[in-house]
């Protein structure tokens, strides 16, 4: 039970930063969801250190997505949902988590750092980047993607997979590139918030079938 109060300050914290933030730029709807897809990023080597087993990550997960989808359709917290679009996108966040605990937690937790944190961190700081710096754009499935935000979701993942496989020791592989390339591609088709689902499942597939090989 402690260790989940751990998960649950830290949880509190990320939202508490997000909420000051909002304070000081009420307008900017998109940052505010941003800072929070990014801060939830550490929250699995975090669980990982803290040694919470998977079925205990999967319950709490599934109850997360649970209350996620609760709060979509009785807008309970309408902040967390509030964009000028139409998107799925937390609920597809909270359930790639769940999918991703159930296939790596204990077989290759590696690959799912590494989808999990192109989904955060590559995903998130693309979109923040993207729309607050001017760069050529274009519209794909009704959705504008920038020249800069592209161009940071790649080096990101990039990042992320070389990181992790140093930090692991694996030996380099050009396939870190292509990971990164597959995620960037998939991260254009973010329609309802659905790159939150694709993106991270296959980030995780790509590393564990061309790095990890577990």
């Amino acid at each position: 039970m402690l260790k989940f109060a751990y998960i649950l300050i830290y949880i509190f914290i990320v939202f508490l930063i997000s909420i000051i933030y909002k304070s000081f730029n009420p307008n900017n709807k998109e940052s505010f969801r941003k800072i929070i897809h990014i801060g939830i990023g550490p929250l699995i080597p975090f669980a990982k250190f803290l040694d919470i087993d998977q079925t205990s990550a999967l319950y709490f997960t599934g109850l997360v997505s649970i209350l996620t989808f609760i709060n979509y359709k009785s807008k309970l917290f309408p902040t967390i949902e509030d964009v000028d679009r139409k998107s799925y996108g937390t609920l597809f966040y909270c359930l790639s988590l769940f999918i991703l605990i159930y296939l790596y937690w204990n077989k290759d937790s590696t690959s799912l750092i590494a989808g999990f944190f192109i989904m955060t961190f590559g995903d998130g700081l693309a979109g923040l980047i993207g729309k607050n710096f001017q760069s050529k754009s274009w519209i794909f499935f009704n959705q504008k993607k920038s020249f800069i935000g592209t161009v940071t979701m790649f080096i990101t993942s990039f990042i992320v997979v070389f990181g992790l496989s140093y930090f692991q020791r694996y030996p380099f592989n050009i396939n870190l590139i292509t990971i990164s390339l597959i995620s960037t591609v998939l991260e254009q088709f973010s329609i309802f918030g659905i790159d939150n689902l694709i993106v991270p499942i296959s980030a995780a597939f790509c590393f564990n079938f061309f790095i990890t090989g577990l």
